[in-house]
């Protein structure tokens, strides 16, 4: 499993995941949450405990939470925890990779991973979460994507170079240990301000590694887009168009 989605190797991985050690305050503040039915669908009936593997500022946490689900989160940012930590005191907080996270075997109803399975390394992650795994478990993976089929939309991530937005034919990478893979596509608008689509563009990482020089060119595209060319006012609101894409294993190998 897994096709149609960007290439990184190992070390490039790392870099770029990297980007998101610090910043957990500006992330928070300008990343879009996850709508409540991905959550809803990924979690298995009868589940009380999850893991929210890669859970930075925990905006898949606090729907876990509001399903009434005992959660741990584990990210490798102590950053990203302690935002987490504040806004959801009643949440483990583990600063782990997922591919280690040292949390008790067979302990989990539920495993995921939101907007950060592509951070891991996949046939690592994928024993690690299938080990977490009670042996009626599940696993879930999200990804929040730009709805580009909307032209304004497409030529938008183009500028804010948001070339992880999946192909169609776009499938996780997975080891062996989990299979019975399930997918659903949740249609959704955030409503931001035109200050907010460049203060999110500063939330990702081809921003985050990229020079200043590079930094500026891409706040100027956009402000030219935004204010000139689509012609929009400063504060004005917009309905950004999202797909949440999730994916569900609904079986694991013993």
């Amino acid at each position: 499993m897994g096709r149609g989605g960007p290439k990184f190797d190992d070390e490039r991985r790392r870099e770029l995941a990297a980007a998101f050690a610090a910043g957990g305050e500006h992330y928070e503040k300008v990343r879009p949450g996850y709508p409540q039915e991905a959550a809803a669908w990924i979690i298995p009936p009868g589940a009380r405990t999850a893991v929210d593997l890669g859970a930075g500022t925990g905006k898949f946490t606090e729907l876990l939470v509001a399903e009434r689900l005992d959660v741990t989160a584990v990210d490798p940012s102590a950053d990203m925890l302690a935002q987490l930590a504040r806004r959801l005191p009643g949440v483990h907080c583990v600063q782990a990779p997922a591919e280690h996270t040292g949390l008790p075997g067979s302990s989990a109803d539920v495993v995921v991973a939101a907007q950060a399975w592509h951070w891991f390394d996949p046939a690592a992650a994928t024993r690690e979460a299938a080990r977490l795994l009670k042996p009626s478990g599940r696993v879930g993976l999200v990804w929040n994507q730009l709805d580009t089929r909307v032209p304004w939309v497409h030529r938008l991530s183009r500028i804010m170079h948001a070339g992880d937005v999946h192909k169609p034919d776009y499938r996780p990478p997975s080891g062996p240990e989990l299979h019975g893979w399930e997918q659903v596509e949740v249609r959704w608008e955030d409503p931001i301000t035109p200050e907010g689509i460049i203060e999110l563009t500063k939330s990702r990482s081809y921003y985050l590694r990229a020079s200043e020089k590079h930094r500026r060119k891409v706040e100027d595209n956009l402000a030219w887009y935004l204010f000139e060319h689509l012609g929009h006012s400063p504060g004005q609101t917009l309905a950004l168009p999202y797909i949440s894409q999730a994916w569900r294993a609904t079986e694991t190998l013993g």
